[in-house]
């Protein structure tokens, strides 16, 4: 008689270790497979590694600022390539350890391997069968890299690669400027790489908003060489790499292909499932419950193609985990508030409704630069633009795009009041300390209020009857 799992989770990256936590509340019955290495792509080649590089190359910035400090002796400063990527490196085996111990007690129930599904109730690993009530997919991504540049050896490098090298070329070519190509650019120009950037588009970082991305564009365009709109080839040159892009063609050492990730699906047997599968390879997912069409089937994190991002991968494997181990119909989750950052400096961030979503007709528009913000003058911190959209008939805040000093934290302060169904007069109600860097969200919320129709003289709330707020 076949012995059947209650669960089998493929991929022990953040989508899996999350649905693991889920499962194991509810069921010892289950298996974890994982292919390769184990520990988690934000921990071992995504968010901490390259944070732990984007935090070097910022401090060394700085002393471009000293002298309207009045310290003297920045010229004097250099940088030890080779041992800032050591301390990256060990920051990294430090977070993946953390991630590793997740699945240290499993014992037999933790397996390393390339799993197949063979039906909608069976997997292949190892060339062993198992059979499963429910089967959780989380095998994560990997880099994009056009066919034809893996004939270029080592000259070539992704995320997975840049940060195991024991030193830096001199000069770099980026190609692609989302999120990952903007805060690699600008990280190894500020640890003194010569960086030539090359994106596609002529929206960089994920930004919508024509405003704020001219801005972003016209800031980074100050610190390296940014071209953009057209599609980048490469060719190996002698000891170098050829990098033509319209009209723009430049030889460097290397090549940082930041072109974005795609889910990892080849050879996982998608096709047994008995569901259409779309061009891209992948069947139909429901983003509020996980499930691949109606089966027991649930795809969590990069893999489904949904939103590369760790806390959308992590609440996926959350709400797999929690319907794959439920007898009764799954359970639909309303998804958080969309919140994406981009670790450049100024900080850009995507809060809600982008920009390109929102009806002109129906939508207020507030902004404010920070060239003249008091707290980002003293701080040298005085550049970047935020912008905040709004509902025409309610005053409720939709969204907001922008490039801005602190942005990372601003947009969570949005992405709190968006989720509250806030409107731009109840923000107006909370205090602004004197003087932070959001007094700067205030003003941006004073030209949205300044559009809506007026209700009050006042940013204070007004008391009740009798003049106070409540009585005992």
């Amino acid at each position: 008689m076949k012995e059947t799992l209650d669960v089998v989770i493929i991929g022990a990256g953040t989508g899996g270790l999350s649905a693991l936590r889920e499962v194991r509340k509810r069921t010892q019955n289950f298996v974890i497979i994982n292919d390769g290495a184990w520990g988690t792509v934000c921990a071992r080649v995504g968010c901490m590694p390259s944070k732990a590089l984007i935090e070097a190359a910022n401090a060394y910035h700085r002393r471009s600022t000293f002298s309207e400090f009045g310290i003297q002796g920045a010229n004097s400063l250099t940088t030890d390539i080779p041992t800032v990527l050591r301390r990256v490196r060990q920051l990294r085996d430090h977070f993946v350890a953390s991630t590793v111990k997740t699945t240290d007690d499993l014992g037999r129930r933790a397996i390393s391997g390339r799993a197949r599904l063979l039906a909608p109730d069976r997997v292949e690993v190892n060339g062993q069968q198992l059979y499963a009530r429910s089967i959780i997919i989380a095998t994560g991504s990997s880099p994009i890299v056009p066919e034809p540049w893996n004939k270029l050896g080592k000259r070539l490098f992704t995320t997975d690669t840049l940060f195991e090298q024991e030193n830096l070329p001199t000069r770099m070519a980026v190609l692609g400027m989302g999120p990952i190509g903007v805060e690699m650019a600008q990280a190894l120009s500020r640890l003194g790489v010569d960086v030539i950037a090359f994106g596609g588009n002529q929206a960089i970082g994920g930004l919508t908003d024509p405003q704020v991305n001219a801005a972003a564009i016209e800031l980074l365009g100050c610190e390296f060489s940014l071209n953009l709109g057209e599609k980048a080839d490469l060719t190996a040159i002698n000891e170098g790499l050829q990098v033509r892009a319209g009209d723009s063609e430049v030889v460097v050492d290397a090549v940082l292909a930041a072109l974005g990730r795609r889910p990892i699906i080849d050879g996982l047997g998608l096709e047994t499932l008995g569901v259409s599968l779309n061009e891209q390879g992948m069947p139909p997912i429901n983003p509020n419950t996980m499930q691949v069409a109606d089966l027991p089937i649930f795809m969590a994190g990069d893999v489904n193609g949904q939103s590369a991002i760790l806390h959308e991968a992590a609440d996926e494997g959350h709400i797999a985990g929690f319907n794959a181990t439920r007898l009764a119909a799954p359970v639909c989750f309303t998804r958080r508030t969309p919140l994406a950052i981009v670790f450049a400096d100024p900080n850009i961030a995507v809060v809600g409704s982008q920009y390109c979503a929102l009806e002109s007709a129906t939508t207020l528009v507030g902004e404010v630069t920070f060239s003249n913000q008091g707290r980002a003058r003293v701080g040298q911190h005085n550049k970047g633009i935020l912008r905040l959209y709004a509902a025409a008939d309610s005053g409720r805040l939709l969204g907001a795009e922008m490039c801005a000093p602190s942005g990372e934290h601003m947009a969570h302060l949005l992405a709190l009041a968006i989720d509250r169904s806030l409107t731009v007069r109840e923000l107006l109600h909370m205090p602004f300390y004197h003087p932070v860097l959001e007094e700067g969200l205030r003003t941006a919320l004073r030209m949205l209020a300044a559009q809506l129709p007026v209700d009050s003289e006042s940013d204070l709330a007004t008391c009740g009857a009798f003049d106070t707020e409540a009585l005992d």
